[in-house]
């Protein structure tokens, strides 16, 4: 039997169709004829096994705060910071590591930056001092900040337009099931072995998955650089003048708010229920896995809508406010856990439905051969809340009351519906056609 991710895998690269006069992302003759891959199935998984490990990394200290916190010495505050300097790397990079890709090409660039990540978070394992974990997690950011850039400039390359939405589902799918995996993944494996064998086999595996990835990268098609870079430039222009454009900095603004939104529930949501409600951190974990492992499923469904509708800005709006409703509700309501996990899985159902709506947003706006440079230069807005957000949840913790995480988190879901229907309204006020 086939499964479902297997279906909208198959759907998602039939043979090429040419764009009709209305579509949102035109594409010259030369393009079409290129097509899309006949192994670009394979192609798709490749790319998402790398997106797993990406996200499945991101979350593997945050669930262990409390015992880091005694481990290193340093506040929670401290703590964030170190998360913080991921992101700032990631951010810093992200956007001229899409320049690279677009001149160069995504495939070497991306298996070069997942096995650097890897090797680093293995070794945090290895030097328990708060100085190397600041260092290792600098050395972690910057070689993350290709992925967004490789990927999707691969995916863009091999899959059939019509089907996008559901490709970047499935490529989204894998990162959400990697962030959903990590928090119980290491707190089991720091239960059986202790935190420092934990993170260092967690870095091995993704070793293991760039081996994999290596043997097969011929698969990874990357554009003809000189042909697309031409194409952009009679599409609208290409370089910093692109991504200074009013939508593209709308977008970015919108990819602020999600990602201060999800970094309250996923990186603090752990710490945060241990200190309101008493209980251990791998019950903990447990509840708020269920706002993680709810959201890749969200993701599919997400895709599917994402290539029947044309408004993509009202469906992520109207799932923002049902995430501001539930994470608020949790923090201002006395509500036992069966509730605070019913709530989260609906508060994760509807973050993960705006995720290919979010990317398509983005691609509307993106001329042909500048993929890499516009979804880097968008994709720093998930650094800049990274940068933001931990440290201030940290001193949340630290000085205020832990429900406070789940307010603030709230409210930015409310203020980035608001971003995304600007982001909407300029993209279509932008777009070709």
């Amino acid at each position: 039997m086939r499964t479902g991710i297997d279906f909208l895998m198959a759907t998602a690269t039939p043979s090429y169709t040419a764009p009709s006069p209305t579509d949102d992302h035109p594409m010259s003759t030369t393009e079409a004829a290129i097509g899309a891959p006949a192994n670009g199935t394979k192609v798709i998984g490749l790319i998402s096994a790398g997106h797993f490990y990406s996200h499945f990394f991101t979350l593997l200290l945050p669930p262990l705060f409390p015992l880091l916190h005694g481990v290193y010495g340093v506040s929670y505050t401290a703590l964030g910071l170190a998360v913080s300097v991921y992101s700032i790397t990631t951010g810093l990079l992200q956007a001229p590591m899409g320049f690279m890709v677009d001149r160069h090409g995504a495939r070497r660039i991306l298996l070069a930056g997942l096995l650097v990540e890897s090797v680093a978070f293995a070794l945090i394992g290895v030097f328990p001092v708060y100085g190397a974990l600041v260092a290792l997690m600098a050395v972690a950011g910057a070689a993350d900040s290709v992925v967004h850039p490789a990927d999707y400039t691969i995916l863009s390359a091999s899959v059939d337009r019509a089907r996008m939405g559901r490709a970047f589902s499935i490529h989204t799918f894998a990162g959400f099931a990697g962030s959903a995996v990590a928090p119980f993944t290491v707190l089991a494996l720091t239960a059986a072995f202790g935190w420092q064998a934990a993170l260092t086999a967690c870095g091995l595996a993704g070793v293991a998955v760039v081996g994999v990835m290596w043997l097969q990268s011929d698969l990874l098609r990357d554009r003809e650089t000189a042909e697309a870079d031409a194409r952009g430039a009679r599409a609208g222009g290409g370089g910093v003048r692109l991504l200074l454009t009013l939508p593209i900095v709308m977008a970015l603004l919108f990819y602020v708010g999600i990602s201060i939104t999800g970094r309250g529930v996923s990186e603090f949501g752990v710490t945060s229920l241990h200190l309101l409600h008493g209980i251990d951190l791998t019950r903990a974990g447990a509840v708020v896995s269920a706002y993680l492992f709810s959201m890749p499923i969200g993701v599919l469904i997400g895709g599917v809508i994402a290539d029947r509708v044309s408004r993509h800005d009202v469906v992520a709006a109207s799932c923002f406010v049902i995430v501001g409703g539930c994470v608020i509700a949790i923090g201002s309501l006395d509500l036992d856990l069966t509730a605070v996990m019913a709530l989260l899985v609906v508060a994760g159902l509807a973050n993960g439905i705006v995720a290919p709506s979010r990317d398509m947003l983005v691609r509307r706006v993106t001329p042909p051969g500048q993929t890499g440079k516009v979804f880097g230069f968008v994709s720093t807005g998930f650094n800049i809340g990274g940068t933001v957000g931990p440290v201030t949840y940290g001193w949340i913790l630290d000085h205020v009351d832990p429900r406070a995480v789940f307010w603030l988190a709230g409210t930015m879901a409310l203020l980035t519906m608001l971003t995304v229907l600007e982001t909407g309204r300029r993209g279509r006020s932008a777009a070709p056609g």
